[in-house]
């Protein structure tokens, strides 16, 4: 005898309003009409008692003005409009770039099919797994939930979703190998200094030693935002290279990043030595040489590549048996040379790194090295031996 379709339970009216019922498909609705719009609301459940639950959470969104009222879309249209209309006026080319690439390549795959209201917290918490899984570094997961947990954020406020389920996520820690800045101790600054002389890559190591510019800074800087005779430069751009896009130019990080630097005379005689180099690069090049006033450009007037940097860079340390670090190092050993080796004031060196805040100066860009924390305990040993003289 044929089975007989199941006939859907009776509807089941909840004090306080709103009902619950049950589906020919045996899936359970809470069901209410919202009194601010007249519009009904439904949530599916695969329980009665879910379906309860869920209607009560419904009558709580509407108490406390958080109910999602907005149209259904899936993650991937809801993220290409907020990337779009809500970001691209009001950020920097390379930072939208970075973010189109975020939401293409890891966060569309990973859910864009779904409905933006359906999205949950185990979604999200299993694509981090996932990248873990993959070797995914935990500094690039966080940039992915960065991009993630501010668009989500916009969505609550348009309310599209009724909370931000990255809230409710953990993300993977900083691992110990993460991006750890070293710095050179004097010693080394010192020698390296020596040994560039005359490299390729001497001026830019030079400038980025002493000046601590970053360096995208210094792949930007123009010679018309040099004055040699001042002894003085401008930094008001900054480069990055973006896959499938180039070489974006744009403003640099922060409103404190756009400075004026104040050079010494070591710096504008590698500089000029630097200078003199380029030109007989341009008249090498011939009509192959493209004018773009860049300081450091490759044989034919563009941008150099960071990768070719890194090798260049790589190279000379080995040579000379200095420890491995990247370009961006210089950066930090600059600032740990002025403030713990040259006791300058952290305010200057604040200003000089175009930081916006003294804290980031002193956390993250001033490091120790052995020999000064041995003299800083040598000193302690000779203060507390005099107790017992």
């Amino acid at each position: 005898m044929p089975r007989q379709p199941q006939q859907p339970k009776r509807k089941k009216t909840i004090h306080g309003g709103g009902t619950v019922y049950q589906r020919n498909d045996g899936r359970y609705v809470a069901s209410i009409k919202d009194p601010n719009t007249g519009k009904r609301i439904d949530r599916y459940a695969k329980t009665e008692r879910e379906a309860e639950k869920k209607l009560e959470d419904i009558k709580f969104e509407i108490r406390q003005g958080t109910l999602a009222t907005g149209p259904n879309q899936t993650v991937e249209q809801y993220l290409k409009s907020w990337l779009e209309d809500v970001q691209k006026p009001d950020i920097e080319a390379v930072t939208y770039w970075n973010q189109y690439g975020v939401i293409k390549n890891h966060l569309i795959p990973a859910f864009g099919h779904k409905q933006l209201k359906s999205l949950t917290a185990q979604d999200v918490q299993k694509f981090y797994t996932s990248l873990v899984k993959n070797g995914y570094k935990s500094g690039t997961i966080r940039c992915i939930h960065n991009v993630l947990h501010k668009a989500i954020k916009n969505a609550v406020r348009w309310k599209l979703v009724s909370y931000n389920v990255c809230d409710q996520v953990t993300v993977p820690r900083n691992s110990q190998e993460s991006e750890v800045a070293q710095a050179l101790t004097a010693e080394q600054a010192l020698h390296l200094l020596r040994i560039s002389r005359g490299h390729k890559l001497e001026a830019l190591i030079t400038l980025a030693l002493v000046t601590a510019l970053r360096h995208g800074e210094l792949m930007a800087l123009h010679w018309r935002d040099v004055n040699l005779e001042e002894k003085r430069l401008s930094i008001k751009w900054t480069v990055a290279y973006i896959r499938g896009q180039g070489y974006i130019q744009s403003d640099p990080k922060s409103k404190k990043s756009t400075r004026t630097i104040q050079l010494p005379d070591f710096v504008i005689d590698a500089l000029v030595r630097h200078r003199e180099r380029q030109q007989k690069q341009r008249l090498q090049a011939g009509d192959r040489w493209e004018e773009n006033d860049l300081v450091f450009s490759n044989r034919t007037g563009r941008y150099l590549r960071s990768d070719y940097n890194s090798t260049l860079f790589h190279k000379l340390l080995e040579r000379n048996g200095l420890p491995r670090i990247r370009i961006h190092d210089l950066r930090h050993s600059a600032a740990s040379l002025l403030i713990l080796v040259l006791k300058m004031p952290p305010k200057l060196v604040q200003e000089l790194l175009g930081h916006s805040s003294l804290d980031m100066t002193m956390n993250i860009y001033t490091h120790a090295d052995e020999s000064q924390q041995r003299d800083m305990m040598d000193t302690f040993d000779r203060f507390l031996k005099k107790g017992f003289e």
